[in-house]
């Protein structure tokens, strides 16, 4: 019979299906394997390899479920991972000339003789935020990871060994090769049992990375259950369901599937409040916990590649061109002090840009881009004066006349709310 566990995460450890807090903290460390946040980020995916029938394990609960997730030492593994993104943002193709004026620093994404380059790792990935994807990936402990973004053209590929990261694009012959900081792997990024997210750590790639994420919300405003088991990649798992308690996330349920033997998670889906197809949905179609070859960690520049290094592109200022700020962390050293409204699923960042809102600064766009901007956004007012809502089916942000900014994982009303409450 397929597990159903309906015990809830609160912070009351005396109800029935409580978790301790010693097990809600260990929930904030878990996942394995390198290669990112923002997150993001990343399936319609049908599950490959799919049985003729959910799996008959044993009964699990939720708290033992995230413990499983907690403990796994999966260190090793190869495999495909499908993941498609669908935030709900205009696309872009029709922009052309002028959003690459607008959006992306001059030699950007598509090199050029000014210092930048085509295999630039966080520009590249920033793809992964938007659409389909096929990754390869493959990891041999802290130091050895190895992603891989296919199509039916060409290859891009990150790889991290030892003390060398080098990225190379076969679609433009580029390469990229930075030194990977010292001490990485013992660094505060890392994820259970060590694993490090040193190159790159901006956006999560894996059903681990998102996972890991995810489960740091488990807390007093966070339901989680277990609901049945599924067959995933040709291997049993469990399907951890988490859903905000909270009124005003644009977050429906999360749901993670996890492999029964290793604990580790093999499918992470995210279904928004509004309804409708997954807007984040990533996990392996094949998956091997085997040793990869030591060889598949190797990258030597073919003849004829044009290679960056770091220290060239951060001179030219490319490296932070397409970097997001991750944290309060990283705003306060853009000179912006952020206040945080709210907690749990509906806590709500404000900055204080001390510039000008989105309706003067669009002035100067061109009309192309004008136009794009204006389909994101939605005109408001309350007690707070008046600003644009700008809207994805996740993250949405208000950006007031008077250049303050209100961002979060929650709905307009409740961006309105904060900033209401916070004039």
């Amino acid at each position: 019979m397929a597990p159903n566990d309906s015990a809830q995460i609160t912070g009351e450890t005396g109800e029935t299906g409580g978790v301790p807090a010693g097990r809600r903290r260990a929930a904030r460390y878990v996942v394995p394997i390198a290669v990112a946040g923002i997150t993001a980020a990343t399936i319609g995916l049908v599950p490959a390899l799919a049985s003729t029938g959910d799996p008959d394990l044993p009964k699990i609960s939720a708290a033992e479920l995230i413990e499983k997730i907690a403990a796994s030492d999966t260190e090793q593994l190869s495999g495909t991972v499908k993941i498609t993104t669908d935030l709900g943002i205009p696309s872009l193709g029709g922009l052309g000339g002028s959003a690459a004026g607008t959006f992306a620093p001059k030699g950007g994404a598509e090199g050029g003789e000014d210092g930048g380059s085509a295999a630039e790792p966080t520009g590249r990935l920033m793809e992964l935020a938007s659409g389909e994807h096929t990754l390869r990936v493959a990891a041999d402990g802290p130091d050895k990871q190895r992603l891989s973004i296919l199509d039916s053209a060409a290859e891009y590929s990150l790889i991290h060994n030892g003390d060398e990261v080098w990225a190379y694009d076969s679609a433009s012959n580029e390469a990229y090769h930075a030194k990977a900081p010292a001490g990485a792997a013992k660094g505060s990024e890392k994820g259970a049992k060590g694993k490090d997210r040193t190159a790159p750590k901006d956006l999560p790639a894996t059903p681990q990375d998102f996972a890991q994420e995810a489960l740091k919300a488990a807390g007093d405003t966070t339901s989680v259950t277990v609901d049945g088991t599924a067959r995933i990649a040709g291997r049993d798992a469990y399907q951890l369901v988490i859903k905000p308690k909270q009124k005003g996330s644009t977050v429906g349920s999360i749901k993670v599937a996890v492999d029964s033997k290793t604990g580790t998670p093999l499918k992470f889906t995210l279904l928004p409040s509004s309804g409708g197809k997954a807007a984040i949905d990533v996990g392996f179609t094949k998956v091997d916990f085997s040793k990869p070859a030591a060889s598949t960690f190797d990258f030597t520049p073919p003849k004829g590649v044009k290679v960056t290094e770091a220290d060239e592109s951060k001179a030219a200022g490319k490296d932070q061109a397409h970097k997001a700020p991750k944290d309060a962390k990283d705003l306060k050293g853009l000179g912006a002090e952020p206040n945080v409204i709210g907690e749990g699923w509906t806590t709500v960042v404000q900055l204080d840009t001390g510039g000008v809102g989105p309706a003067a600064a669009s002035k100067d766009m061109p009309a192309q881009a004008r136009e794009f901007m204006d389909a994101l956004g939605d005109k408001v007012d309350g007690k707070f004066g008046s600003g644009t809502v700008f809207k994805t089916r996740l993250v949405n942000a208000l950006m007031t006349d008077d250049g303050k900014v209100y961002v979060g994982a929650v709905t307009k009303d409740a961006l309105v709310k904060a900033a209401n409450a916070a004039k």
